[in-house]
């Protein structure tokens, strides 16, 4: 934004890149979304209702800015401002699922609520796009159903490629070729297939793993995406000051989410916790806009004034979302309060009944400690998890697992009544979350014994500075562990061996 403001030549090439970025992201959404999730009211109904209210809202206030403000606003009809009032309705996929994955919350409840909120969205700009005569769909999109039985052939070359740079290639081949080209090449958005791609291929067992492989091409190429926006135009003060001004629907916007999500029986945290990460505009805003302006629908400077709203409003959503957690907590005061059999039921609060350890996160290692505390020392042990899919492989397996959300102050508040729990074991991916998870039972004066695990050095250090008891490194402990197992090896091989 600073280089778009002192007039910077926008990079040969920036644009490119920056698609690609986009791409790869919503490629990377739809490997961990059920797309069944779309069916479901509180997401379907929410995101329709919210539209027609951030829009109506939208409108509103540009209004009473027509009577008192700039020539801009004053000369537009009012088709003109509710296409604007429409293009700050969206949220920004890019930014909102680059905090859910900061936070590790993407298979949180309202993580998956939240992302189902923007594939919703995106489909309804997309529709849009194509009723403006942005981009006409070709009699050949019909053809795109058959990319559902293709999907069966993709999935059976997957389970041959394996792992490693073979399997990340055939991801950027799928998001780039499949999803982002043939979708454009029959005139439909190809952001919206590589959407779609990710959504068919969401089912195979490696999907999570091809997702983090793409992480870092994906990172990169959307630094350029951010560039973009900033670089976008050369605004005077007073698009400046006009795109600062519609920061104040933003509140609002966060008050449509939460009051529709509670009025969806979902508990006020939930509610509130999904209603701040949206609270930002979106670079669908722009693309709208623009198509708006190409239509002449619009005049060609709000493009550049939504553009500079989008980009502030990043800036301040990230502040916002530093405290999210925190400023979900206390906003739940605003809404009466639902009793548990109204609530929704993956948002009941959940029991530990008399479980002696906690172990949170069950992946590989959480499995296995939940496996060994309960096999090798009689424990009785619950493990909890919020990604339904692996809640449902591990109960299959035998395991008493719990679908909960570790940052939430109202489960270690039960964890605590319950007066049993001794030790808690944070097994959780992201050090960001175990942090978190540390945060909210000591806030809650659990005064059991914490362990956790950890992957780098200064992260031991920073979970041992916030009260862990015991913290492993990942690889130290792995490689100790392995010295243990090869000197049994050895014992036992010349304890049964042949003798001199």
């Amino acid at each position: 934004f600073a280089l778009g403001a002192m007039g910077a030549p926008e990079p040969h090439g920036l644009e490119p890149v920056a698609e690609l970025g986009v791409v790869l992201l919503l490629f990377a959404i739809g490997l961990k979304f059920d797309a069944r999730t779309l069916l479901r009211k509180e997401i379907w109904l929410t995101t329709s209702v919210h539209i027609v209210l951030s829009t109506a809202v939208g409108l509103g206030f540009l209004g009473l800015l027509a009577v008192v403000g700039p020539a801009l606003v004053a000369d537009e009809p009012v088709s003109a401002l509710a296409l604007v009032g429409f293009a700050l309705s969206f949220s920004s996929t890019v930014f909102v699922v680059k905090v859910l994955e900061d936070r590790s919350d993407t298979t949180s409840l309202y993580g998956r609520i939240a992302v189902g909120l923007l594939v919703m969205q995106d489909v309804a700009a997309v529709a849009f796009m194509a009723l403006a005569g942005g981009q006409t769909p070709s009699p050949w999109a019909l053809l795109l159903v058959l990319l559902v039985p293709a999907a069966w052939v993709l999935h059976r070359v997957w389970d041959r490629i394996g792992h490693g740079e073979l399997q990340a290639l055939f991801g950027l081949t799928v998001a780039v070729a499949l999803g982002w080209g043939v979708f454009e090449a029959v005139g439909v958005d190809g952001q919206l297939g590589a959407l779609v791609m990710g959504l068919l291929l969401a089912k195979h067992p490696s999907a999570p793993e091809l997702s983090r492989s793409l992480m870092t091409f994906k990172d990169l190429m959307l630094v350029a995406f951010f560039l973009q926006i900033g670089l976008h135009g050369r605004p005077d003060l007073q698009d400046l000051l006009l795109a600062v001004t519609l920061l104040a629907v933003l509140p609002f916007q966060v008050a449509f989410y939460a009051i529709l999500l509670w009025a969806m029986r979902l508990r006020r945290r939930t509610a509130f916790l999904a209603g701040l990460v949206l609270a930002n505009f979106s670079e669908f805003g722009i693309i709208v806009a623009s198509v708006g302006a190409s239509a002449g629908l619009l005049a060609e400077r709000w493009v550049v004034v939504i553009s500079l709203a989008v980009a502030i409003s990043f800036a301040l959503s990230a502040l916002v979302n530093r405290r999210g957690v925190e400023l979900a907590t206390r906003m739940v005061r605003l809404l009466p309060h639902h009793s548990t059999f109204q609530l929704h039921p993956d948002d009941r609060l959940v029991d530990v009944g008399q479980a002696d350890a906690l172990v949170l996160g069950l992946g590989r290692i959480g499995a296995a400690t939940y496996s060994r505390l309960r096999d090798e020392y009689g424990m009785s042990v619950v493990g909890v998890e919020h990604d339904q899919a692996r809640v449902t492989e591990l109960e299959v397996r035998g395991f008493d697992v719990l679908r909960a959300d570790a940052t939430d102050v109202e489960f270690w508040a039960r964890v605590k009544r319950a007066g049993r729990v001794g030790v808690v074991v944070l097994a959780m991916p992201f050090h960001n979350a175990n942090l978190i998870a540390l945060a909210r039972l000591k806030a809650a004066g659990f005064t059991g014994k914490v362990a956790a695990v950890a992957r780098y050095d200064d992260d031991v250090a920073e979970l041992e500075r916030h009260g862990a008891d015991a913290v492993f490194h990942l690889y130290g402990s792995a490689g100790a562990a392995l010295a243990d197992h090869a000197a049994e090896v050895l014992a036992h091989r010349r304890g049964t061996g042949p003798g001199p």
